[in-house]
């Protein structure tokens, strides 16, 4: 995760780095977020680095003395290949002293084709073990692109599009009242209608439980904590168009909703980062792979139980 100079918001660094570590990236360049939270930490030089030196040679042999064990070479400043060439000079430097040069970076022009140019050069040099790492406003979409066309890349630095959530910019989720709580201590039902069908919120108090077959997640139905789960365990769909999912009796099943605070007392514990990792990786290879895929995925399902797909229809009703 490259994003620290482009997050935004107070503490949008630090957030997006622990999101993204969570979510997949296996180490962050935020030195203050690995500090924190524990994350590993990757990076390397800056552009300005090279600069600062009259030469570039020059600029990765004071890099590789300040930090021998730990130089990957930025080598696209003013000429991608001959970069790689004096990386792979400064690199043998490093062989002689007993060190071993990490890798190089490319941060413009054609990725696939300067890896494939570097990974060549690299190679036969003896720097078969030296990583090739990219970065450049990538993304999902350009990393796919990119290993389509053969790239020679061992590590993807992902910034802008990552922390900024550049593709989705504003979250289509709203605010709405599901219940309120009479003077009587008695929850009453609400319900906000829309002539879209998606704008039309779902009453009661609800809970999110989680279905399994065997080892594979299968669907999640939202149902009211107030009325038992209907016994056709049938989940229907938020559409009211598409089918509904049968739910076995023999599967697997867990609530997902966990009060944090109750009467003002953290009643949660939070747990560790590597934990919320873990849990993570493990919930989604337990997901169906045709959920998971860049084009065309097959949406997860998530319905709600017959109970409150009825009282939502009541209430539906009533208000018009």
């Amino acid at each position: 995760e490259f994003g620290l100079r482009r997050a935004q918001a107070m503490d949008g660094a630090l957030s997006a780095s622990r999101a993204a570590y969570i979510g997949g990236c296996s180490a962050t360049s935020n030195v203050y977020a690995g500090m924190k939270y524990g994350i590993p930490v990757k990076g390397t030089h800056a552009h300005s680095w090279i600069m600062s030196f009259d030469d570039e040679e020059e600029a990765f042999q004071a890099y590789a003395d300040a930090m021998p064990n730990n130089c990957v070479f930025l080598v696209d400043t003013y000429n991608t290949v001959e970069g790689v060439k004096k990386a792979i000079s400064v690199g043998c430097k490093l062989g002689e002293q007993g060190k071993q040069m990490v890798g190089i970076r490319l941060d413009s022009g054609d990725l696939a084709e300067l890896s494939i140019q570097a990974r060549k050069l690299l190679d036969d040099a003896g720097f078969s073990d030296a990583v090739i790492v990219a970065s450049n406003d990538l993304d999902e979409e350009a990393i796919t692109a990119l290993k389509a066309k053969g790239a020679k890349i061992g590590v993807w630095g992902v910034g802008t599009k990552l922390v900024t959530a550049y593709d989705q910019p504003a979250l289509g989720g709203v605010y709405k009242l599901g219940a309120i709580r009479g003077a009587d201590g008695a929850w009453q039902y609400r319900i906000k209608l829309s002539e879209q069908v998606i704008k039309v919120s779902n009453p009661g108090i609800q809970q999110v439980r989680r279905f399994k077959q065997g080892e594979d997640l299968v669907g999640d139905m939202i149902y009211n904590v107030e009325h038992s789960i209907d016994e056709s365990l049938e989940i229907r769909p938020l559409d009211g168009n598409s089918g509904s999912m049968q739910i076995s009796p023999d599967w697997d099943s867990q609530d997902l909703l966990k009060p944090v605070f109750e009467k003002g007392k953290q009643v949660y514990e939070i747990p560790a980062i590597g934990a919320v990792r873990e849990r993570t990786f493990a919930e989604l290879k337990q997901l169906d792979v045709n959920c998971q895929k860049l084009k065309s995925a097959t949406p997860y399902f998530v319905g709600l139980d017959v109970k409150l797909n009825e009282l939502k229809s009541k209430l539906m009703s009533e208000k018009r």
